[in-house]
């Protein structure tokens, strides 16, 4: 079982969780996570014991120097923070680590025990895939929900995947075995520019959690560091003949398909994130 630091208790608060590994194409996901810690200033307060659910051969050790300059090992572990985003009238748990080697029934249960010991009541999972899509177009994302009315209320749908899945997968399916809600969003990453970072896959998931939280999310350099991006891999599909003809040929694909992205519902969300936001700046 996880040990929790004693914590006062949490405002109805909500898990949002990623892991490094299959699930999280570029580190898009697990970088939500991270970004959502440094700027909601999120405290750890627990962590899985790592010796049950790792193989140190895939996820070594790291050795290095602590502040006093100390020699000292970090081992692989997902741990369990919380944060009280003055943006929300709620508490955020974050769940953020590694898709384990082993054990990942007893992985998911010891962690979703933990988060209903801080009062979760609702579980979002974050993850990102390789797709045929292209840099220069919006980042598309899916979502799904186990509850009908979370279906509805985010327009989302019923997942009709079937074949291989990760920890993302089995810790939705866990959610479901002990009736918690969950919302499981995944945004998709040009395969051709696998490579870390994506801010602009991350920069769309933040997006998606805005709408769910219903309030603005500080993104601090990610709105740069997404332009930077795509202006980098501009240059990179310049050089190359073959690899420009392959994003044209995407591109043609991508705006002659009726997506959601290119409907005004998205675009008047879109509008509504860029309001708030600026309201809230204000």
């Amino acid at each position: 079982m996880i040990e929790l630091e004693d914590v006062a208790d949490l405002v109805d608060p909500i898990v949002i969780a990623a892991f490094e590994g299959w699930n999280d194409a570029a580190d898009a996901a697990s970088a939500v996570v991270d970004h959502l810690g440094r700027v909601w200033g999120a405290r750890t307060v627990g962590a899985v014991d790592p010796e049950d659910f790792y193989d140190f051969q895939v996820n070594r050790p790291v050795v290095g120097s602590d502040a006093l300059g100390h020699r000292r090992i970090t081992w692989p572990t997902t741990s369990i923070s919380i944060a009280s985003p003055p943006e929300l009238d709620r508490d955020v748990i974050l769940v953020r680590g590694i898709e384990p080697s082993m054990r990942w029934r007893q992985f998911c249960a010891e962690l979703l025990a933990a988060c209903d010991d801080l009062g979760g009541t609702l579980v979002v999972t974050l993850g990102a895939l390789l797709a045929d899509t292209p840099h220069t177009r919006p980042i598309p994302v899916t979502g799904t929900a186990t509850e009908p009315d979370l279906v509805d209320r985010l327009k989302l749908e019923q997942s009709t995947y079937e074949g291989p899945t990760g920890i993302v997968g089995v810790f939705q399916d866990a959610c479901v075995q002990l009736d918690i809600p969950a919302v499981s969003y995944w945004a998709a990453v040009p395969h051709y520019v696998a490579q870390p970072p994506c801010p602009k896959a991350t920069l769309a998931l933040l997006g998606q959690l805005e709408d769910l939280l219903e309030a603005s999310i500080p993104l601090g350099d990610l709105p740069e560091d997404a332009r930077a991006w795509e202006r980098g891999v501009d240059e990179l599909a310049e050089e190359d003949e073959d690899v420009a003809d392959y994003v044209r040929a995407l591109e043609e694909t991508r705006d002659t398909t009726d997506l959601p992205e290119a409907t005004g519902e998205a675009i008047a969300r879109e509008f509504e994130r860029y309001l708030k936001r600026r309201r809230d700046e204000d």
